[in-house]
């Protein structure tokens, strides 16, 4: 699965909902997170074309960096991080710190991420877009406040599907993916980029 991508529906994005379909089953993708910015408003159209494809999500910019919610059920405003983070958890969400300390795009300071930690349930320790410094620095400290780790393509085209995913056990709703995240094993395809994503 990939926990982290976009559709036409993010402001930086002009791939169609059918593209990411015919890409997943291209790719043997089972499940996509579709993270839009500021809307989720194409997760839901994409999960009623494929039900059994779609985690409802959205990447939402908080004061201070970006975190992903996902098995959403509609569209979140932005605010703290706190405040997003409880309202994420009050629809039943999970919490996901996307590119936490890439230094191109809103993020946090290793820190304020600790301080952060007991609303946090996932952590983005791989991103196609973030720097290998940024990417190691997020292993370390997911390491260090026992999260479970995540990789994401964070694609914004059809064919950036399949940098990354996660190969994890079959799975049902949002506590069975925290468990099989455990047991989960990220697959790098091409290692991060630099200089792109604003």
């Amino acid at each position: 699965m990939d926990l982290h991508l976009h559709s036409r529906y993010s402001h930086d994005c002009a791939t169609e909902l059918w593209e990411l379909v015919d890409r997943a089953r291209q790719l043997g993708l089972d499940r996509l997170a579709v993270t839009d910015h500021g809307t989720t408003e194409g997760a839901l159209r994409l999960r009623e074309m494929a039900p059994g494809l779609v985690i409802v999500g959205e990447e939402v910019r908080t004061t201070e960096g970006e975190i992903i919610g996902l098995f959403l059920t509609d569209t979140l405003p932005g605010g703290t991080p706190e405040d997003v983070c409880d309202a994420i958890h009050a629809m039943g969400g999970l919490t996901y710190a996307c590119h936490p300390f890439d230094l191109r795009r809103a993020h946090f300071s290793v820190q304020r991420l600790a301080e952060l930690a007991p609303r946090l349930d996932i952590v983005e320790v791989h991103n196609s877009w973030a720097s290998p410094e940024a990417n190691r620095l997020a292993r370390t400290v997911c390491r260090q406040l026992g999260k479970p780790a995540a990789a994401g393509s964070d694609a914004h085209a059809a064919h950036e599907l399949g940098r990354c995913w996660m190969e994890i056990p079959k799975f049902e709703g949002p506590q069975g993916l925290l468990a099989a995240l455990a047991q989960g094993r990220r697959v790098i395809r091409v290692p991060a980029a630099r200089g792109r994503r604003a």
